[in-house]
Order: structure tokens, then sequence, then C-alpha cells
């Protein structure tokens, strides 16, 4: 077979399409801008785990624009700081409350302490999450226990907290789960967080009928690739130079963090009511990337230079 060359697009030479011959999805509106009316959360308690940097702080922080008030919990007095100096100003009030949310107790009690400041909180960002890459053989069964009693049970402790509390108040409420696209396909070399995270997408779906009766809605998000400031540095040398990842996606960018917040702040808005059990992926596209050739598979231990396996 023959290949038209009008038709088969010019390649750089590792092989990847030439960047800038097609224009990608266009870039959002500029931060600070919302689809939602000015002080839509206006009163509204949003008490979010993780939020004090990366993706959870960039959720908080367009909750906070719109007027709500923002608890964040997080077992890193660190992380709590930056959640008081990164939110301060933008709206809402700010209070933080230290918790492990792997902890039924301390969450609970963190719970206690965002009613104290400002009430029932409304809406739950279930953003606090474990992970870093390693081959599935070399994982301790620590490493195993660990990553998926922070992202599966803590996320399931932090739900049924909010839950309970508005089942005994008789009050509606929203939940957001992050969640991640291995739960569908598969993370190899992320084999824990995978299998939590397909855990917290079959929370999602179940918990939405349970509790759909009282009010309670519960959607999931998931975010695709938005480099941060606050990535682990296992991760960030996945995906330093962002702006090498752009031929990769098939939006030809990655996210703006505003995308991320502006998602969750729909999903949990008076417009999304009758949204619920869905989790929403936002990455332009990219899960469902498919070649129609398949590159050579290469070990995942190889892909991260782990030579030979040892017992």
């Amino acid at each position: 077979m023959t290949h038209n060359a009008a038709t088969t697009p010019p390649t750089e030479p590792n092989g990847l399409p030439a960047h800038g011959r097609y224009p990608g999805l266009p870039e959002p509106a500029p931060l600070g801008t919302s689809a939602l009316p000015a002080h839509a959360y206006q009163g509204t308690v949003v008490f979010i785990t993780g939020g004090g940097t990366g993706l959870g702080k960039a959720i908080a922080s367009e909750y906070a624009r719109l007027g709500a008030d923002i608890v964040v919990a997080s077992r890193s007095d660190d992380h709590l700081k930056a959640a008081r100096e990164g939110l301060a100003g933008l709206g809402g009030r700010v209070a933080t409350a230290t918790c492990d949310i792997r902890d039924p107790e301390r969450i609970a009690e963190a719970f206690d302490a965002a009613e104290q400041h400002f009430g029932l909180p409304h809406i739950l960002i279930n953003n606090a999450a474990a992970n870093f890459p390693i081959p599935a053989e070399d994982m301790s069964p620590n490493a195993w226990r660990t990553v998926v009693d922070i992202t599966l049970n803590g996320t399931y402790f932090c739900a049924r907290e909010f839950a309970r509390r508005h089942l005994a108040a008789g009050s509606p409420g929203s939940i957001v789960n992050i969640g991640a696209s291995y739960a569908w396909t598969g993370g190899p070399g992320f084999a824990h967080s995978a299998a939590a995270k397909a855990g917290v997408k079959n929370m999602v779906e179940t918990l939405a009928v349970e509790w759909g009766p009282y009010g309670i809605q519960i959607n999931g998000l998931v975010p695709g690739l938005f480099p941060h400031e606050d990535m682990t540095a296992d991760i960030r040398s996945n995906v330093d130079h962002a702006r090498a990842k752009d031929p990769l996606q098939p939006a030809l960018r990655t996210g703006r963090l505003r995308e991320l917040g502006w998602a969750a702040t729909f999903l949990t808005s008076p417009y999304a009511r009758f949204i619920s059990g869905h989790t929403l992926v936002v990455d332009g596209a990219n899960w469902q990337r498919r070649a129609l050739l398949n590159h050579p598979v290469v070990a995942v231990r190889d892909q991260m230079g782990r030579g030979s396996f040892e017992p």
C-alpha cells in the first residue's frame, strides 16, 4: 500500500506529528472569570481535603473566587499554611483543620472544627490521595496498604462523615471525588493507586443511588495532565518540560488549572443538581487516545530504569 503524501502528516525526527500544523483546543477564558454568576457560592461552605497545594488548591481557589467559605483539611502543617496564604483574599473566608483521613475519628474532629468556624459544610471535595510510581513486583505490602488506605478508605470515611451529618440534619449536600482515568484503563506502574481509584469511581456510582433520596449528590472529577509547581519530584520527573508534552495530547496542550476548578464548581452548582453518579474527565480526550499501530511494549521496570528483578 502506498501513502498519499497529501494526507500523511509530516513528522519531526522523533516521529511525532509536526507541532503547529494543527491548532488544537483553544485556550480557556482568563483566570478569574467564571461561567457561574458572581458570588454564586456566597454563604456556602466547602470542605476540601488536601486543598492547600496543587490541584486541590486550584479547585479551592475557584470556589473562593465565587464567595464560598473554604475549610482545608490536611496532615501537613506546611500545606495548611499554604492554604491560608494562597486562598486568603480571593473571596470567601478560609479555615484549616489538621486531619489524617485514614482515621475516622480525626475526620470527625475536622468536621467539628469546620462547623465551629462556618457551620455544616455544604460541599465535600475528596481530593487527598497518595501515589508514587513503582513496579508492582517491587511494591512492599506497607506501600500498597498506605496508598489504598489514604486514597480509597480515606475518601470513603470522609464521604461517610459528610453524609451522616447531612442525614441527621435532613439537609442536602454535594460530594466530588477526585478520580483518575486509569480507574477504567488500568495503570501500569501505579497498581496501588489504580486499584484505589477504581474503587473511588465505583463509590461515586454506588453512593449516588444510596444517598440520592436524601438529597445528596455525588460525582467524580478526573484531571488530565495539569502541570503545577507542587508536583512531587518523582511525578514531576515524568512531566518536566510540559510544553514538550503538548504534541502528545489530542488538544495539543496540557490543562490549565482553572479549568479543573471550573468543572468542580459546575458539578456542585444549582445548574447540575440532576447530575449524580457521573465521573467527568477533564483531559482534552487524552485518556481515549488510541494509535492505529501501538508502540513496542517496554516493561514498566525498564521504563523506570530498575534493571533486572531481584527477589
